[in-house]
């Protein structure tokens, strides 16, 4: 129990300095990852959506999937419905992952650096042309501050 209330501390008070850190940084305006989305025919109506984040030096994303222990905001895709589409199992992670562990703040991140690639397949029922669409919701952090989690709007054509 003093462990969980611990954490919760610690906890606390990595969101009260995100916070601080956040206003500061949303007057700044910083933004040190970059998005870029397309598609690519694999085979016949069989599309893979690729969706590229270009993250700035000593920054980081993190993975869709986190460990108990973390805090951060997992990267994630919620893609609006379309008759016209199948999505064809879960959206893939390809990329360096790392696994960070903080060992003062007993907490741990699964995130990557430089560049990662999330890659979803689709099949397209007929032949009509379409946009998977939809949104992206991700947090940035370095090795001293988090930016507060952002949604962008993503729409890509096959």
């Amino acid at each position: 129990n003093l462990r969980l209330n611990k954490y919760r501390m610690k906890k606390f008070f990595f969101i009260l300095s995100s916070i601080f850190v956040v206003t500061l940084a949303s007057a700044q305006g910083l933004n040190p990852v970059s998005w870029s989305f397309s598609s690519k025919k694999i085979s016949d109506n069989v599309y893979e959506l690729q969706i590229v984040a270009t993250i700035q030096q000593g920054w980081h994303v993190y993975s869709q999937n986190q460990p108990k222990d973390a805090i951060a905001q997992p990267t994630a895709f919620a893609f609006n419905k379309n008759p016209l589409l199948q999505f064809d199992g879960n959206v893939k992670e390809v990329g360096n992952l790392e696994k960070f562990k903080d060992k003062e703040l007993d907490i741990s991140a699964n995130q990557y650096s430089n560049k990662v690639t999330f890659v979803q397949k689709v099949k397209l029922k007929g032949k009509a042309k379409t946009n998977v669409t939809g949104k992206l919701t991700y947090q940035t952090c370095n090795d001293e501050k988090c930016l507060p989690a952002k949604t962008i709007n993503l729409s890509i054509a096959l």
